[in-house]
């Protein structure tokens, strides 16, 4: 049984949105929060989805949104997150407040990939892409340069772990919400049959 649309489209708007649907929907927000989105059409006075209000607001009208391009810092921390993290494009967006997971979604796809070809790097394996191979190749580190490296091996490490558990963490929280809680406390016993064999067992033992 398939989950119930989030409202009925048969009588919504399509198509882009007008400065007068966008006064409403920031005027209905600001006054009352975000609440349920399959509700908050109709309580707006909006002929919209709900989702189509819910992607309105977080991705053109929240009032903490960042506008503009993206800058050099943001450029190189994204591509620093993607090494560690891949396509988690929400889980990225975290850590660059004021953006927006599906916009920086699409300026990897259409700027930073060119960039990092550019570069000479592969996008997905961040790692060079006329790089030859290990056998042929004669490398020397000095011990200050492999102590430099090893720390840096070991803080992306850490950074990595940091925003994944406080991924697990989000997601717990969101499954706690959604589970009531459950008595799991269970008890293990033999069958009955073993519990007379082990009686018998015993009082045998008892008279010889």
């Amino acid at each position: 049984m398939g989950r119930s649309p989030c409202c009925e489209k048969a009588h919504t708007n399509k198509g882009a949105w007008t400065k007068e649907e966008d006064d409403r929907l920031i005027a209905y927000i600001r006054a009352h929060g975000e609440g349920c989105w399959r509700s908050l059409p109709k309580s707006a006075g909006l002929l919209r989805c709900g989702k189509s209000c819910r992607l309105r607001w977080i991705n053109y009208l929240r009032p903490d949104l960042k506008r503009g391009n993206f800058t050099e810092a943001e450029d190189e921390l994204i591509i620093k997150l993607h090494s560690l993290l891949g396509n988690k494009w929400s889980v990225i967006a975290g850590r660059l407040p004021g953006r927006t997971d599906n916009e920086i979604k699409n300026y990897w796809n259409t700027h930073i990939r060119r960039k990092l070809v550019g570069r000479g790097i592969d996008p997905t394996t961040h790692r060079s892409i006329n790089q030859e191979p290990a056998a042929a190749a004669t490398i020397s580190f000095s011990g200050v340069e492999i102590a430099n490296s090893k720390q840096a091996e070991l803080q992306d490490y850490t950074v990595k772990n940091e925003i994944l558990i406080e991924e697990e963490n989000s997601q717990q929280v969101h499954e706690a919400e959604r589970c009531p809680d459950l008595n799991l406390e269970l008890r293990i016993s033999p069958p009955n049959y073993q519990q007379e064999q082990l009686k018998n067992s015993t009082k045998l033992r008892l008279h010889f």
